[in-house]
């Protein structure tokens, strides 16, 4: 099951290329440290290419200025651990990546080892900048009258935090407008959006991704990444969808992945409307300039490089070794990205890139393994891991 699919059939808030919002806090329980960690193999026993120990390295060069200056949720690295591998990366040019990797880094192997991988892509759709015929769905960006209640106007969050919603006319504090309500037309006319797609049904699922590419039908490419939400709960339409027998591997039933879904929705437009308007939540977007999806460390991830991973197990920044059932998925990646779905010790979410190929792959991405964390050298020592 997809990493798309695992998150439709959660309850999930966010998918996996949405960046967490500064301030949340981890439980200081659920940690490697405090999971249990031990010295894995040297790097040297694995079969390391040269190819993905590029891609690797280039991925870790682009997570490093973040990385430095970061409180690592795991436990398992601070800061200036990271400053020689990094301080070697900027300045490696043409040498052997592997001998980069094996200089640099030790394994270690968090809780059992146990993994198991899914995989996600950065959508295509069709869409433009400018409204035109055949282009009618908005993408909306942030709206500005879209905040955090003040203190004392509204009940705070398990985290502390303020929850998000609206000040109405009359200056008191009420949630946001609904998926529904945003669809019927709440905040049309008011200058927010920043472009216009083609198919709500895409829109939709582009939403539950949180992030993703508008091409034009003149080839012009404009890539879009999440900017917020509307502070109301998400709902998960598969779950929906499987709590009432309409997905399986039954007479009538639609397949347990997002094409299954989708089709659903097509074949019943007014069932499937309705059943998009139970997820209240509804998600933002934001032009962005660079060369591909940002991640959870604000830097781009990667085709065949980037993975999610909880950052309680995983420090963002860190390589990763992925021994899976999936051949296509082995090898070193970056944890450079988080998910709604990725949660727990030795869960991944593997970055495809965008494109028919992409989708094909991480739809159907589901495997089970062994993974390895690579830490800058030392690091095990001073954990006092023997």
């Amino acid at each position: 099951m997809s990493a798309v699919v695992a998150f439709l059939l959660s309850l999930s808030s966010c998918a996996s290329v949405i960046p967490p919002e500064p301030g949340a806090q981890l439980p200081p329980a659920e940690t490697a440290v405090a999971l249990g960690v031990e010295r894995g193999p040297a790097l040297s026993r694995l079969s390391l290419t040269a190819t993905e120990a590029a891609r690797a390295l280039a991925s870790f060069r682009e997570s490093c200025p973040r990385v430095m200056s970061r409180t690592d949720g795991s436990a398992l690295t601070r800061p200036e651990d990271w400053r020689p591998a990094c301080t070697a990366a900027e300045n490696w040019g043409t040498g052997s990546p592997i001998l980069f990797f094996f200089s640099y880094f030790e394994t270690v192997r968090v809780g059992d080892g146990k993994a198991h991988a899914t995989g996600y892509y950065e959508p295509e759709i069709a869409g433009v900048r400018t409204r035109q015929p055949g282009f009618d769905v908005p993408v909306y960006g942030l709206p500005p009258d879209l905040v955090r209640a003040k203190t004392g106007d509204a009940k705070p969050l398990a985290d502390g935090r303020m929850p998000r919603g609206r000040y109405d006319a009359d200056g008191r504090f009420t949630a946001y407008w609904d998926r529904a309500a945003i669809e019927q037309g709440a905040l049309m006319g008011r200058g927010h959006e920043i472009a216009w797609a083609q198919d709500p049904v895409e829109v939709f699922f582009l939403q539950v991704q949180g992030s993703g590419r508008l091409k034009a039908p003149d080839g012009a490419v404009m890539r879009i990444g999440y900017a917020g939400q509307n502070g109301l709960p998400y709902t998960s339409i598969g779950k929906v969808m499987r709590d009432r027998g309409l997905i399986g591997d039954g007479p009538g039933q639609y397949p347990a992945s997002m094409q299954g879904i989708m089709q659903y929705i097509r074949e019943h437009p007014a069932e499937g409307k309705a059943l998009m308007d139970e997820n209240k939540s509804y998600v933002f977007f934001r032009e962005l300039t660079g060369d591909g999806p940002l991640g959870a460390l604000s830097v781009p991830v990667r085709p065949h490089a980037s993975v999610a991973a909880d950052p309680r197990f995983v420090p963002l920044g860190a390589p990763v070794w992925l021994d899976l059932d999936r051949r296509e998925a082995d090898g070193l990646w970056v944890a450079q990205d988080t998910g709604g779905a990725i949660k727990g010790a030795n869960r991944f979410d593997t970055f495809w890139g965008a494109g028919e190929q992409a989708r094909e792959i991480a739809g159907d991405m589901s495997a089970p393994g062994k993974a390895l964390v690579l830490v800058p050298k030392g690091t095990l020592a001073r954990l006092g891991v023997r």
